[in-house]
């Protein structure tokens, strides 16, 4: 399961006829966290597994209850409730989870590399160390995780992005006062800082018509030319960005059995697109078909499909370095 959720692992419970776990896992944007809840095991990722899947992740794991030991580049860390430890997925690592025989709960937030604002030498120097939650900026940061996964869940699906560009923030921060180098940063690192704001910004407004690279630059203080500038090395212009955003989102509630009766014009307008037309002939050049028949056959394909069901003795992701 892990494998195919995020990476290949090796997992050891202590005890597998009385192995348990739970856990649940939240989207924010480019950013996940998850929250488990797992008995006693033993981990490891060696080179070979690294080959077969990496996620090239920084990944933050908070202990909420029980013990856990995690080692990596030559470090070890060992964590009781409320301390913190950072690993990188294209790393080896070992570790051990309730080794005391109690249960063990953990909160992971799993930030990819390329959106992280600090140096990838500045970072890897904290892998695999103990971080203390308790007190300062690290507090902040722990009690703003444990806040997400208790309340994320009910916020609107256009502010998680948001949401997850906080949590990087604040960890990028933390991380920045345990080093104790200076918060200023690099041009290109305030560049990539400014880029994921308009991201969350876009991510935020997809509804509004009137959202526009005019609009984007006027609300960031910007000229026009710094916002192409911005997007010339990504894969698409801003506006072809906001498109394809948005026609995502369409392709979601389309596929929707809750909205299977909400017209297809009043979802393209809830989206931004004004003019049902217009909204038809972008739809087609993008999926190949039209948003009626797009529906009509992502909803028959729902009905059609069995639910999956999890076999009996499969491990599920569990801390470190994983996701369920």
């Amino acid at each position: 399961m892990v494998s195919r959720a995020l990476m290949p692992s090796e997992f050891s419970p202590l005890n597998s006829d009385r192995f348990h776990a739970e856990g649940t896992l939240l989207s924010l944007g480019a950013v996940q966290v998850a929250r488990f809840a797992y008995s006693p095991l033993r981990s490891r990722r060696t080179t070979q597994l690294i080959r077969e899947g990496d996620p090239e992740q920084y990944q933050l794991g908070l202990l909420l209850k029980g013990t856990a030991w995690f080692a990596q580049n030559g470090c070890e860390a060992g964590l009781r409730p409320r301390e913190m430890a950072l690993w990188d997925t294209s790393r080896p690592y070992e570790s051990g989870s309730g080794l005391d025989g109690r249960n063990v709960e953990v909160l992971i937030l799993q930030i990819p590399k390329a959106v992280m604002p600090l140096p990838s030498q500045q970072v890897d120097r904290l892998l695999a160390r103990r971080i203390t939650g308790t007190r300062g900026m690290e507090a902040v940061l722990s009690d703003f995780l444990l806040s997400l996964t208790a309340n994320a869940p009910d916020t609107r699906p256009a502010c998680l992005d948001a949401l997850g560009h906080m949590a990087v923030e604040l960890v990028a921060g933390s991380l920045a006062q345990q080093l104790g180098v200076q918060r200023e940063t690099p041009a290109e690192v305030r560049a990539h800082g400014l880029l994921r704001r308009i991201n969350g910004f876009i991510d935020q407004n997809l509804g509004e018509p009137d959202l526009t690279p005019r609009l984007i630059a006027r609300r960031h203080h910007i000229s026009l030319r710094t916002l192409y500038t911005l997007f010339e090395g990504q894969p698409e212009g801003v506006a072809e960005s906001i498109r394809r955003r948005r026609l995502e989102q369409c392709c979601a509630d389309l596929s929707s059995s809750k909205l299977r009766d909400r017209p297809v014009r009043a979802i393209a307008a809830s989206w931004g697109f004004t003019n049902a037309a217009a909204f038809s002939r972008m739809f087609r050049v993008a999926y190949g078909t039209s948003p009626s028949d797009y529906r009509h056959h992502a909803l028959r394909s729902q009905k059609e499909r069995r639910p999956g069901a999890v076999r009996r003795g499969e491990v599920p992701a569990v801390f470190p370095g994983s996701q369920a």
